[in-house]
């Protein structure tokens, strides 16, 4: 008896994908030296489903995009800005910003521990997935992350998340320096004014491409099924 192969497990074992990016480039992968860095999806950074967030939009997309990740094959690595329960690795001036530890409705902003540092429930890690805390805004601080990648042989990233000029754009120029073939997925991405949005993409392209890759979630997903398409005919 014939076995019905699923197009995406064939996916999982083909070689590159090639994701139609802004710019008319073309932004090639393999699933298997790829992670997808879900950075920062907690309940702090986001109002409540009542609440009048415009933030919120991306929720969905981003669910719907680790879902894909994991799918094709990719590693899914997801990311916290958190701090130890008594401040102590909150430097100087970060504590002059006010931010961290100030009383909330889910308890201290950004306190490991507390219900608003958590991740939001729609894009929860699964059991096994790689999360990693940072006290700061770039996921490589204190080495974790490029040791995580770095055994998996991973040399492609996929970014998404919050916010777009600050946590998600302080992970990408790092990983730019280390060299990671980098691409940003822009409407899975948020910030709280749409204009530090726009500006933040905006310098990814500048200067010839500097930060890598810009591409939106339909790019993605439709570089995956036209791939597994093809992956299953053979």
């Amino acid at each position: 008896m014939s076995k019905t192969h699923s197009p995406l497990k064939a996916l999982a074992r083909t070689r590159v994908l090639k994701v139609q990016s802004r710019g008319e480039r073309i932004y090639s992968f393999s699933p298997k030296r790829t992670a997808l860095l879900a950075i920062d999806m907690q309940r702090d950074f986001f109002g409540e489903e009542d609440d009048d967030d415009p933030m919120r939009e991306i929720i969905p997309r981003v669910a719907e995009l680790i879902a894909l990740a994991r799918k094709m094959g990719c590693r899914v690595i997801h990311t916290r800005e958190c701090y130890a329960s008594d401040l102590s690795d909150v430097t100087a001036y970060r504590k002059s910003l006010g931010y961290v530890g100030r009383d909330g409705p889910l308890g201290r902003f950004l306190v490991r521990g507390e219900a608003g540092c958590d991740f939001i429930d729609e894009v929860r890690p699964l059991t096994g997935e790689t999360v990693i805390d940072k006290a700061g805004f770039s996921a490589f601080l204190g080495g974790e992350l490029q040791r995580v990648l770095t055994g998996a042989k991973i040399d492609h990233l996929l970014l998404c998340g919050v916010t777009t000029q600050c946590c998600v754009h302080s992970t990408l120029r790092e990983a730019v320096d280390l060299g990671y073939w980098c691409l940003t997925v822009a409407d899975c991405c948020a910030a709280e004014d749409e204009t530090l949005h726009d500006a933040a993409l905006l310098m990814i392209g500048g200067e010839g491409d500097l930060f890598g890759w810009i591409a939106d979630l339909d790019d993605v997903a439709r570089a995956a099924s036209g791939r597994a398409k093809r992956a299953a005919k053979k």
